[in-house]
Formats: C-alpha cells, structure tokens, sequence
C-alpha cells in the first residue's frame, strides 16, 4: 500500500529510464506520485519502470524524446499533460558524462554536446513545464547536479560547465518562481552506482569495477540511486515547506 504523501501529483523525470533517474521514479512512484518517464533510447528499460511503478498502485507513462531537442522535450511535456492533466514536479535527471581527456584534449564537438545535453537540456523542459508547474498550488523542480561542480578536479571540464551552468539557471530560478509557488533546489550526488557511474570511474579513477572505490569512501560505500532519491522524495514533499534555492550535496560528507 502507497504512503499518500505524494498522491494526486505527477512527477515527470527526464532519464527516467536507469540510474539515478529510476531509482527517482520508483521512490516517488512508492510516495504516490504518477510517473512520466522520459527516455532518449532504451524503451525496454522505461518501460520496466513503468510496469513497476504501475505495481506500486499510481499511474505510470513512458515518453521518448533527446533533451538536447527543443521540439522533442515540447512533445514530451505535452504528452505528459494529455496523459495526466498536469504536472506538479519537475526532475530535470538527464545527463550525459564527458570522457575525461583535459581541457587541451577535449574536442570542440564534445563540449558542446555535453553542455547541451546537461544545461540547454534542463532549460528546455524548465521552461516548457512552468506554464503548468505555476498552476499547481504547490511544485517543484529538481536539478540533478555532481558534487564535480564543487571540486572541479581535472579531466573533467565539459561535465562540470555544464553543470554549473545549470546550477546558476536553478539559482535564479528559485527567485524568480517564489512568488508562483514552485520549490526549486539542486541535488549534487558523488560518485554513484549507475552506468554512468561506472564509465566515470573508470574514466578518472581508473578502475574496472566501481565497487573498488567502496573501501575509500565515506561510510564503506559507493553512492546508490536510493540514497539521492530519498532526499528528493522529502524535498518534493510536504514536509519540506521552506527550503527553495539551495544546493544539497549527496556525498557522505566529504566535502562536495
């Protein structure tokens, strides 16, 4: 049986499909919230979500579309209103990594599609759903950030604009939507078990299997899906009533 925290509003989260995405769309889906998953390509693996999210007793769709796309992420939210009449959360979740060459190596190309993905990308759906968003009596948007954006280490410049990038717009954002409502904060998780995860740290750790990493990490592991969706099923909740504009790093406290 659902907690009816979450119950009568629809949650949209973009990469909904694996990683952090899904484990933000089952949590959710758990507190009540129906479910609009957006995917680019692995329509098996949204559709898994959404059968399990279904089981969970809320209303559950999948819907396709690249966020680097302006007329895919108009298609996605207007489907997500036919399908649900409204939408009361934003989870602006997908995200592609960079390949962790330095900033004399990276190639024009990639740089402009991983900020266009990661930053253009969230302002593309942000600015599709606050028509909807702002008529809701309470809403919320979500940016999924990276405890990178605090550290900016090496290897890993595309990423870590990009994602600044996003963290000003969600900022301003906080200000600007206030008076409509709308909660805005940024999630920074470290390192966590997801595929992408995973090609990161071999990338800049060098190691083959993220687990290796657990022993050095706070509290004996890695970061896992749960815990970043845990903390965004309180702050789209009821319970949270006053924290808007901030920047909360999911890292074990190491610092990000």
């Amino acid at each position: 049986m659902n907690h009816p925290a979450l119950r009568g509003r629809v949650a949209l989260v973009t990469g909904g499909s694996r990683g952090i995405g899904r484990g933000i769309a089952l949590k959710l889906a758990a507190a009540g919230a129906d479910i609009a998953v957006n995917y680019n390509r692995d329509e098996a693996a949204a559709l898994e979500v959404v059968a399990e999210s279904r089981a969970l007793g809320v209303r559950a769709e999948a819907f396709p579309g690249s966020v680097q796309e302006w007329e895919d992420c108009a298609r996605v939210v207007d489907q997500t209103v036919a399908a649900f009449g409204s939408i009361g959360m934003l989870i602006n979740n997908a995200g592609i990594g960079s390949r962790g060459n330095t900033v004399a190596d990276t190639e024009p190309a990639e740089m402009e599609r991983v900020i266009a993905v990661n930053a253009f990308g969230a302002f593309y759906m942000t600015k599709l759903a606050l028509p909807y968003l702002r008529k809701q009596p309470r809403s919320d948007v979500i940016f999924i950030s990276t405890i990178g954006t605090a550290i900016l280490g090496p290897r890993g410049a595309p990423y870590t604009m990009a994602k600044a990038a996003m963290e000003a717009m969600a900022k301003t954002l906080a200000k600007e939507e206030r008076q409509h409502g709308v909660r805005v904060n940024i999630v920074a998780p470290s390192l966590t078990v997801t595929e992408m995860g995973k090609r990161l740290s071999r990338a800049t750790r060098g190691v083959s299997d993220i687990h290796e990493l657990d022993a050095q990490s706070p509290f004996g592991r890695v970061s896992t899906p749960e815990d970043i969706a845990s903390l965004i099923a309180y702050l789209v909740s009821d319970e949270n009533f006053y924290v808007s504009g901030q920047r909360i790093a999911v890292d074990g406290g190491a610092g990000g």
